[in-house]
């Protein structure tokens, strides 16, 4: 594997950090769109758009932020930066479970509305917390 730049791999960190937000934060507006389609004669996808980006701004400040920090400090302190290492083994691992996870909880709410609604929320919170805390790689990170 190519050795790489330290910024290359906080650009590539970003990336995928900023991707992941914008996928959840579509796909989430998505479920909440058929949330209404589903009932649209109430308004809780309302609350439920407020209440995920509360929670994804609360996960943004108290726990992305500090991953954010700890991975751009894990990077500097590389000594021969490789391509694979602008995330750690487990943060891949972790990813690709949270994925299939992410995957499995919207087929498996298809056509509930409580559900739907809830992995609505979900997805946008998660989305959230990623796009809020990713200001994290410009700030610390100089990219």
């Amino acid at each position: 594997m190519p050795i790489v730049s330290k910024n290359t791999l906080k650009i590539l960190a970003a990336i995928v950090w900023i991707s992941g937000a914008l996928v959840l934060i579509i796909k989430g507006g998505s479920l909440f769109y058929e949330v209404k389609l589903m009932r649209p004669e109430s308004n809780l996808y309302l609350l439920g758009i407020i209440f995920g980006f509360l929670i994804g701004g609360l996960k943004a400040r108290f726990l992305m932020v500090n991953f954010c920090k700890k991975n751009l400090n894990r990077i500097s302190k590389l000594n021969r930066p490789k391509l694979h290492q602008f995330f750690t083994p487990g943060f891949f691992i972790a990813l690709f479970l949270m994925i299939a996870a992410g995957m499995f909880l919207s087929k498996a709410a298809n056509g509930n509305f409580t559900w739907l609604l809830a992995v609505a929320v979900l997805d946008l919170g998660i989305g959230t917390a990623l796009l809020t805390s990713s200001r994290v790689f410009i700030e610390q990170g100089k990219i």
